[in-house]
Protein backbone atom coordinates (compact mmCIF):
# COMPACT_ATOMS: atom_id res chain seq x y z
CA UNK A 1 0.00 0.00 0.00
CA UNK A 2 1.38 3.39 -0.90
CA UNK A 3 1.72 5.65 2.13
CA UNK A 4 -0.32 8.84 1.78
CA UNK A 5 1.97 11.12 3.76
CA UNK A 6 1.80 14.87 4.23
CA UNK A 7 5.36 16.14 4.24
CA UNK A 8 7.52 17.30 1.35
CA UNK A 9 9.65 14.91 -0.61
CA UNK A 10 13.39 15.03 0.10
CA UNK A 11 15.06 17.99 -1.59
CA UNK A 12 16.30 16.51 -4.88
CA UNK A 13 18.96 19.23 -5.09
CA UNK A 14 20.69 17.40 -2.25
CA UNK A 15 22.64 14.39 -3.45
CA UNK A 16 21.32 11.72 -1.07
CA UNK A 17 22.39 8.22 -1.99
CA UNK A 18 19.83 5.41 -2.22
CA UNK A 19 20.49 4.18 1.32
CA UNK A 20 20.11 7.66 2.80
CA UNK A 21 16.81 8.15 0.97
CA UNK A 22 15.59 4.80 2.31
CA UNK A 23 16.65 5.72 5.85
CA UNK A 24 14.88 9.07 5.61
CA UNK A 25 11.72 7.39 4.38
CA UNK A 26 11.87 4.93 7.30
CA UNK A 27 12.29 7.76 9.81
CA UNK A 28 9.29 9.53 8.32
CA UNK A 29 7.19 6.40 8.61
CA UNK A 30 8.30 5.32 12.10
CA UNK A 31 9.34 8.59 13.74
CA UNK A 32 12.75 7.28 14.84
CA UNK A 33 15.41 4.70 13.91
CA UNK A 34 18.30 3.01 15.68
CA UNK A 35 21.81 2.68 14.26
CA UNK A 36 22.21 -1.02 15.09
CA UNK A 37 18.89 -1.94 13.47
CA UNK A 38 19.72 0.03 10.32
CA UNK A 39 23.18 -1.53 10.18
CA UNK A 40 21.66 -4.99 10.13
CA UNK A 41 18.90 -4.07 7.68
CA UNK A 42 21.28 -2.52 5.15
CA UNK A 43 24.18 -4.92 5.71
CA UNK A 44 26.68 -2.18 6.46
CA UNK A 45 28.68 -0.98 9.44
CA UNK A 46 27.30 1.21 12.24
CA UNK A 47 29.92 3.79 11.32
CA UNK A 48 28.48 4.06 7.80
CA UNK A 49 24.95 4.45 9.17
CA UNK A 50 26.14 7.16 11.56
CA UNK A 51 27.65 9.05 8.61
CA UNK A 52 24.35 8.71 6.74
CA UNK A 53 22.43 10.10 9.72
CA UNK A 54 24.92 12.94 10.00
CA UNK A 55 24.25 13.86 6.35
CA UNK A 56 20.50 13.86 6.99
CA UNK A 57 20.94 15.98 10.13
CA UNK A 58 23.26 18.45 8.36
CA UNK A 59 20.60 19.04 5.69
CA UNK A 60 17.91 19.68 8.32
CA UNK A 61 15.93 16.51 7.67
CA UNK A 62 16.29 14.74 11.05
CA UNK A 63 17.66 15.11 14.57
CA UNK A 64 20.28 12.69 15.84
CA UNK A 65 20.37 11.24 19.33
CA UNK A 66 22.71 8.72 20.94
CA UNK A 67 22.24 5.49 19.02
CA UNK A 68 19.83 6.75 16.35
CA UNK A 69 17.84 9.61 14.88
CA UNK A 70 14.29 10.97 14.89
CA UNK A 71 12.18 13.56 13.14
CA UNK A 72 12.63 17.18 14.09
CA UNK A 73 10.08 18.68 16.51
CA UNK A 74 7.06 19.94 14.61
CA UNK A 75 7.33 17.37 11.81
CA UNK A 76 4.41 15.01 11.34
CA UNK A 77 5.72 11.46 11.28
CA UNK A 78 3.03 9.66 9.29
CA UNK A 79 0.00 10.98 7.46
CA UNK A 80 -3.37 10.81 9.22
CA UNK A 81 -4.90 8.64 6.49
CA UNK A 82 -2.05 6.16 6.86
CA UNK A 83 -2.32 6.07 10.66
CA UNK A 84 -6.03 5.29 10.37
CA UNK A 85 -5.08 1.95 8.78
CA UNK A 86 -2.78 0.96 11.67
CA UNK A 87 -4.13 -1.15 14.59
CA UNK A 88 -7.71 -0.48 13.48
CA UNK A 89 -9.37 -3.19 15.59
CA UNK A 90 -7.33 -2.23 18.64
CA UNK A 91 -8.28 1.44 18.34
CA UNK A 92 -11.96 0.61 17.93
CA UNK A 93 -11.84 -1.55 21.08
CA UNK A 94 -10.11 1.27 22.95
CA UNK A 95 -12.73 3.72 21.68
CA UNK A 96 -15.58 1.60 23.01
CA UNK A 97 -13.87 1.09 26.37
CA UNK A 98 -13.21 4.81 26.81
CA UNK A 99 -16.77 5.77 25.82
CA UNK A 100 -18.09 3.37 28.45
CA UNK A 101 -16.22 5.41 31.06
CA UNK A 102 -17.72 8.74 30.01
CA UNK A 103 -20.88 9.44 32.06
CA UNK A 104 -23.78 11.48 30.64
CA UNK A 105 -24.15 15.21 31.26
CA UNK A 106 -20.48 16.10 31.47
CA UNK A 107 -18.05 18.39 29.67
CA UNK A 108 -15.44 16.46 27.74
CA UNK A 109 -12.22 17.57 26.03
CA UNK A 110 -10.95 15.44 23.18
CA UNK A 111 -7.74 15.97 21.27
CA UNK A 112 -7.25 14.98 17.64
CA UNK A 113 -5.86 11.61 16.61
CA UNK A 114 -6.86 8.28 15.14
CA UNK A 115 -7.48 6.67 18.54
CA UNK A 116 -9.48 9.61 19.90
CA UNK A 117 -11.44 9.60 16.64
CA UNK A 118 -12.47 6.04 17.53
CA UNK A 119 -13.54 7.31 20.96
CA UNK A 120 -15.67 9.98 19.30
CA UNK A 121 -17.42 7.41 17.11
CA UNK A 122 -18.32 5.43 20.22
CA UNK A 123 -20.08 8.41 21.85
CA UNK A 124 -23.08 8.04 19.55
CA UNK A 125 -25.47 6.83 22.26
CA UNK A 126 -24.45 9.36 24.91
CA UNK A 127 -26.63 12.21 26.11
CA UNK A 128 -26.00 15.60 27.62
CA UNK A 129 -22.37 15.81 26.50
CA UNK A 130 -20.57 19.05 25.70
CA UNK A 131 -17.40 18.17 23.82
CA UNK A 132 -14.49 20.50 23.10
CA UNK A 133 -12.48 18.99 20.26
CA UNK A 134 -9.45 20.44 18.47
CA UNK A 135 -10.09 18.70 15.16
CA UNK A 136 -12.68 19.73 12.58
CA UNK A 137 -13.03 16.23 11.13
CA UNK A 138 -13.81 14.70 14.52
CA UNK A 139 -16.13 17.62 15.26
CA UNK A 140 -18.00 16.89 12.04
CA UNK A 141 -18.51 13.27 13.14
CA UNK A 142 -19.72 14.31 16.60
CA UNK A 143 -22.20 16.92 15.37
CA UNK A 144 -24.39 14.13 13.97
CA UNK A 145 -25.06 12.73 17.45
CA UNK A 146 -28.22 14.20 19.02
CA UNK A 147 -26.94 13.96 22.58
CA UNK A 148 -23.68 15.79 21.92
CA UNK A 149 -23.01 19.54 21.66
CA UNK A 150 -19.71 20.30 19.96
CA UNK A 151 -17.38 23.22 20.65
CA UNK A 152 -14.40 23.88 18.37
CA UNK A 153 -11.66 26.38 19.25
CA UNK A 154 -10.54 29.01 16.79
CA UNK A 155 -7.11 28.82 15.24
CA UNK A 156 -5.23 27.47 12.25
CA UNK A 157 -6.71 24.32 10.67
CA UNK A 158 -4.03 21.95 9.45
CA UNK A 159 -4.80 20.64 5.97
CA UNK A 160 -3.33 17.19 6.54
CA UNK A 161 -5.65 16.08 9.34
CA UNK A 162 -7.99 18.93 10.35
CA UNK A 163 -6.22 19.71 13.65
CA UNK A 164 -6.84 23.18 15.09
CA UNK A 165 -3.74 24.76 16.64
CA UNK A 166 -2.38 28.13 17.67
CA UNK A 167 -2.66 30.61 20.53
CA UNK A 168 -6.38 31.21 19.89
CA UNK A 169 -7.04 27.49 20.42
CA UNK A 170 -5.04 27.50 23.65
CA UNK A 171 -6.88 30.55 25.00
CA UNK A 172 -10.23 28.94 24.18
CA UNK A 173 -9.36 25.78 26.09
CA UNK A 174 -8.12 27.78 29.09
CA UNK A 175 -11.61 29.25 29.43
CA UNK A 176 -13.16 25.91 30.42
CA UNK A 177 -12.93 23.31 33.16
CA UNK A 178 -13.80 19.89 31.80
CA UNK A 179 -14.94 16.89 33.77
CA UNK A 180 -12.92 14.55 31.57
CA UNK A 181 -10.17 14.95 28.98
CA UNK A 182 -9.46 12.09 26.60
CA UNK A 183 -6.09 12.46 24.91
CA UNK A 184 -3.85 10.41 22.68
CA UNK A 185 -0.09 10.58 22.23
CA UNK A 186 2.39 9.54 19.56
CA UNK A 187 4.63 7.77 22.04
CA UNK A 188 4.92 6.76 25.67
CA UNK A 189 8.46 6.39 26.96
CA UNK A 190 9.48 3.92 29.64
CA UNK A 191 10.15 6.96 31.85
CA UNK A 192 6.44 7.78 31.77
CA UNK A 193 6.82 10.77 29.43
CA UNK A 194 4.01 11.41 26.93
CA UNK A 195 5.46 12.49 23.60
CA UNK A 196 4.40 13.86 20.24
CA UNK A 197 5.96 15.00 16.97
CA UNK A 198 4.22 18.37 16.68
CA UNK A 199 4.92 21.34 18.96
CA UNK A 200 1.60 23.08 18.36
CA UNK A 201 -0.49 19.95 18.81
CA UNK A 202 1.40 19.02 21.98
CA UNK A 203 0.61 22.46 23.41
CA UNK A 204 -3.13 21.95 22.86
CA UNK A 205 -3.03 18.51 24.46
CA UNK A 206 -1.11 19.90 27.43
CA UNK A 207 -3.79 22.55 28.03
CA UNK A 208 -6.56 19.96 27.86
CA UNK A 209 -4.83 17.84 30.47
CA UNK A 210 -4.32 20.87 32.71
CA UNK A 211 -7.99 21.92 32.56
CA UNK A 212 -9.73 18.61 33.24
CA UNK A 213 -10.63 16.90 36.50
CA UNK A 214 -9.96 13.41 35.13
CA UNK A 215 -7.52 12.59 32.30
CA UNK A 216 -7.84 9.43 30.22
CA UNK A 217 -4.91 8.47 27.98
CA UNK A 218 -6.10 6.42 25.01
CA UNK A 219 -3.17 4.71 23.27
CA UNK A 220 -2.70 1.44 21.42
CA UNK A 221 0.10 -0.83 22.60
CA UNK A 222 2.29 0.14 19.66
CA UNK A 223 2.94 3.50 21.36
CA UNK A 224 4.53 1.92 24.46
CA UNK A 225 8.30 2.23 24.57
CA UNK A 226 8.48 4.49 21.53
CA UNK A 227 9.99 7.95 21.42
CA UNK A 228 9.22 11.31 19.81
CA UNK A 229 10.92 14.71 20.12
CA UNK A 230 8.21 16.81 21.81
CA UNK A 231 7.18 16.34 25.45
CA UNK A 232 3.46 16.69 26.20
CA UNK A 233 3.71 15.82 29.88
CA UNK A 234 4.02 12.79 32.10
CA UNK A 235 1.86 10.02 33.46
CA UNK A 236 1.68 11.90 36.74
CA UNK A 237 -1.17 13.91 35.21
CA UNK A 238 -3.03 10.83 33.89
CA UNK A 239 -5.76 9.09 35.89
CA UNK A 240 -6.68 6.26 33.51
CA UNK A 241 -4.89 4.54 30.63
CA UNK A 242 -6.99 2.61 28.13
CA UNK A 243 -5.02 0.43 25.74
CA UNK A 244 -5.43 -2.90 23.96
CA UNK A 245 -2.79 -4.67 26.05
CA UNK A 246 0.18 -3.85 28.25
CA UNK A 247 2.74 -6.62 28.15
CA UNK A 248 5.54 -4.51 29.62
CA UNK A 249 5.93 -5.08 33.38
CA UNK A 250 7.78 -1.76 33.72
CA UNK A 251 4.74 0.19 32.53
CA UNK A 252 2.51 -1.83 34.82
CA UNK A 253 4.77 -0.90 37.72
CA UNK A 254 4.65 2.79 36.74
CA UNK A 255 0.85 2.68 36.64
CA UNK A 256 0.61 0.90 39.98
CA UNK A 257 3.03 3.31 41.62
CA UNK A 258 1.19 6.35 40.27
CA UNK A 259 -2.23 4.81 41.11
CA UNK A 260 -3.27 4.95 37.45
CA UNK A 261 -6.19 2.76 36.44
CA UNK A 262 -4.89 0.57 33.60
CA UNK A 263 -7.66 -0.75 31.35
CA UNK A 264 -6.90 -3.35 28.66
CA UNK A 265 -9.54 -3.49 25.95
CA UNK A 266 -8.66 -6.39 23.70
CA UNK A 267 -10.34 -6.44 20.28
CA UNK A 268 -12.90 -9.15 19.71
Amino acid sequence: MKADVFYPEPDMSIDFNARQKAILNQIRQEGRVLVEALSGAFGTTPQTIRRDLQVLEDTGEVMRFHGGASLLPGVEYTGFDVRRTIAVEEKEAIGVAVAQRIPPNVMLMLNGGTTTAAVARSLKGHSGLRVIVDNVNIANDLRRFPGVDVLVPGGMVRRSDGAVTGEAALEFIRGFRADVAVVGAAALEASGALLDFDLAEAAVTREMMAHAKHVILAVDSGKFGRSAPVVIGSLDRVDTIVTDRCANPEFRHICARAEIDLVEAMPR
